[in-house]
């Protein structure tokens, strides 16, 4: 399909959900849009592809930090990779430096759930969150962390971004999810930078007591500004990074404290989203796959 008509398509139209067998894990391909594909890692090659998508976005594009062994095989590789299981957008039209075709990994998606976690040494979260609580105040519940989301500059556009998100559409329904969570990234590691959003975000969109998530204390910065002043609502949604954008306009509710991450280069913030709590229509009534 020409890639111009493709991009000016509903996505809705252009998904196509594979018949699959019921089964325990979801796994495999999920969906197809075009040329696209949105499928779940099943081999370690595949996870490698998706860690090298990483590197990429955010050691050579992104400007973090990489220790000795990321350096010398370009790949972001950590350790909670082993047991999270890797949402991925393939593109089979994309073309090598020759231009031969050749299928590439283009947009990638972390996600761990909660019984896996807890027998895997917990939560990537918690090094920067004291997540103990919430998981506490809600003992019965199917959580899911979301982290390490990136795509590649010449596929970065919303039609990639919407496809990474059907996914975890599927991924609610497949595991009957109770509730998303994970840490959300601003550039740069001076939260002064991002004053005017990070108040606004503590202001009008901090968590309730139930779900509220605190940084951990050697680790809090303070998102309000001492300053009485109100914030311009509109100026401080334009600095807003995408993705933090897009979990808003999803219903997400945002921790107390931001923290600062120098190997990655970036201040975090903690995004939490009961999925009872989302927009069913910015998320694409994602539930409704064999419809």
């Amino acid at each position: 399909m020409n890639k111009d008509h493709l991009a000016n398509a509903p996505l809705a139209l252009l998904l196509r959900f594979p018949k699959r067998k019921t089964r325990k894990t979801l796994s495999g391909s999920i969906a197809f849009a075009g040329s696209l594909e949105l499928r779940i890692a099943e081999t370690k090659k595949e996870i490698r592809k998706a860690q090298r998508v990483r590197y990429k976005v955010f050691f050579e594009e992104g400007g973090a930090t990489p220790d000795r062994t990321a350096a010398l095989i370009r790949r972001d590789v950590c350790r909670f990779d082993k047991f999270c299981d890797h949402l991925l957008v393939i593109d089979h039209d994309a073309r090598d430096r020759f231009g031969r075709k050749k299928k590439k990994v283009v947009g990638v998606y972390r996600l761990l759930r909660r019984e896996v976690a807890e027998c895997n040494g917990g939560f990537y979260s918690a090094q920067e969150y004291d997540i103990a609580p919430l998981l506490a105040r809600h003992a019965g519940a199917r959580f899911v962390e979301l982290g390490r989301s990136c795509v590649l500059k010449p596929w970065r556009s919303k039609r990639v971004l919407e496809l990474l998100w059907r996914g975890i559409g599927a991924y609610i329904e497949h595991y009957r999810v109770d509730a998303l969570f994970g840490c959300a990234s601003f550039p740069g590691v001076d939260p002064a930078r991002h004053a005017r959003a990070l108040d606004f975000l503590s202001r009008n969109a901090g968590a309730s007591d139930e779900w509220r998530v605190r940084a951990l204390e050697n680790r809090h910065v303070a998102m309000q500004s001492p300053a009485p002043e109100p914030v311009d609502a509109r100026r401080a949604l334009a600095d807003l990074p995408p993705l933090v954008k897009g979990y808003l306009r999803c219903g997400a509710r945002f921790g107390d404290g931001a923290v600062i991450d120098r190997q990655f280069g970036t201040t975090d913030v903690f995004v939490v989203m009961p999925v009872k709590d989302i927009d069913p229509r910015t998320l694409g009534h994602f539930g409704q796959r064999a419809a």
